[in-house]
């Protein structure tokens, strides 16, 4: 187990996982802005360290500042929380490459599932359903071929990045130039990627996310859904679990798929795995997984009795 481990984080997430740290007895490193000085996770923890300014890209997108600040601490660990640098593959890799465990996923499984496009790829090979579309469409002409093919409405989407940010829905082909360009603007400004894919667009879908966690040593486990379809923007408002809307039977098959998601980018630790599901139908599609640890993964640990994050220390530990 370790002795040390550095929060990549602030506010509630960097408190929680110190209160999981303390359970273990394991002691915990703050770092913070100059805008957190008097924040209490700056306080919760046994040691606290500076990293910069208040903007984050001084402080807590700041990479190198915050494995300077482990080293100096002799943290074992790096937990990154959610948000800021938990989804960022470089981060991931440039912490083993200090001889730090970064307590998540691998840095290739964080990458295989960060570019939408290249994920859904990977989603078909291994025999996962995913939303009907198209991905590597470079101009104009190529997006009004795939968008007539799919029939309308269709989702014109950043292939990296998510949040709802460079998302647009299409109605019509009279609308798609415009959108096409929108979703561009905003995919770029957001995440430096003006890559885009087109889906067909599902307008009464539920939005339901399944939990995954994973050992290294191949073994991956669902525990169960997340029914989020309650949205503003596209971002989230309410989670509940169990689904209203799931059967036995989907359940076990929406967990089966998630499980499949996950091994085919040999994942570990904990992720979340989205669906779009068609109450009508009763079939769903993947959507995207999230390669951290949900900001919503208290419900799971009320449904299952699990502490999600003892578990992703023990993992991270071997």
């Amino acid at each position: 187990m370790f002795d040390k481990i550095l929060i990549a984080n602030r506010g509630e997430i960097a408190i929680r996982i110190m209160r999981a740290c303390r359970e273990l007895g394991i002691k915990t490193v703050a770092v913070y802005s100059e805008a957190d000085r008097d924040s209490s996770h700056v306080q919760f923890a046994d040691e606290a360290i500076l990293l910069g300014d208040a903007a984050p890209k001084e402080s807590y997108l700041n990479m190198e500042k915050i494995i300077r600040a482990a080293r100096a601490s002799k943290a074992d660990a790096i937990h990154p929380g959610y948000g800021f640098l938990s989804e960022n593959a470089s981060f991931a890799a440039a912490t083993e490459s200090a001889a730090l465990t970064f307590i998540g996923p691998s840095a290739d499984s964080i990458r295989a599932m960060g570019d939408k496009a290249e994920s859904k790829i990977l989603m078909k090979k291994a025999g996962v359903p995913t939303v009907p579309g198209y991905e590597g469409l470079e101009n104009y002409g190529e997006f009004k071929k795939a968008a007539n093919d799919i029939g309308y409405p269709v989702l014109v989407k950043a292939a990296a990045g998510g949040g709802g940010k460079g998302m647009r829905v299409v109605n019509a082909e009279s609308e798609l130039k415009e959108a096409i360009e929108l979703a561009k603007r905003e995919a770029l400004n957001a995440f430096g990627d003006e890559r885009l894919l087109i889906e067909k667009y599902l307008a009464d879908a539920h939005h339901i996310e399944i939990q995954v966690f994973g050992d290294k040593h191949g073994n991956l486990v669902h525990l169960f859904e997340r029914e989020c379809s309650v949205q503003r923007r596209h971002q989230k408002i309410i989670e509940e679990s169990p689904s209203p809307l799931l059967t036995p039977d989907l359940r076990e098959q929406m967990g089966q798929a998630a499980v499949n998601a996950a091994k085919a980018v040999d994942y570990f630790n904990a992720g979340t795995v989205e669906f779009i599901f068609d109450p009508i139908l009763s079939t769903f599609y993947f959507l995207e997984m999230n390669t951290r640890l949900q900001v919503e993964h208290p419900i799971t640990e009320l449904v299952t009795g699990i502490d999600l994050v003892h578990w992703q220390i023990r993992i991270a530990a071997g």
